[in-house]
């Protein structure tokens, strides 16, 4: 309804809608996702699935299709996807924690690892 410029929870944390190619359908796919935008222009996204114990389809998207579109605060954003490893994983995961600390929790509850992406604007 309001286009991307407002999700429910925007007054505890940041959302933006996110636009994938579906991995099997190749046919656009529409998540709402809570971000942690950085400096730079940047957003953080988890694949916490809530703590379900598969990733999300949204995320499995991004990896076969990294090349995405977001609505943030109303504005429609190309970007690309990063998934993080190693110690830019690390570093990204103890600044979201501290962010949401729901996320360590998802992470026991689920028994997997959660995929953390960065999301970078470009210039398509």
């Amino acid at each position: 309804m309001t286009g991307g410029r407002a999700l429910m929870g925007d007054q505890m944390i940041p959302h933006l809608l996110l636009t994938t190619t579906g991995s099997k359908s190749g046919q656009p796919r529409e998540t709402p996702l809570a971000c942690l935008p950085e400096d730079g222009g940047t957003f953080l996204v988890v694949g916490s699935n809530f703590g379900r114990e598969h990733h999300p389809a949204w995320s499995g998207n991004l990896i076969k299709t990294p090349q995405a579109t977001i609505r943030f605060q109303g504005r429609v954003i190309p970007v690309t996807a990063a998934l993080l490893t190693d110690a830019a994983r690390e570093q990204a995961w103890q600044t979201l924690t501290r962010f949401w600390p729901l996320y360590q929790g998802y992470t026991d509850r689920s028994g997997r690892e959660l995929r953390v992406f960065r999301l970078s604007p470009d210039t398509r």
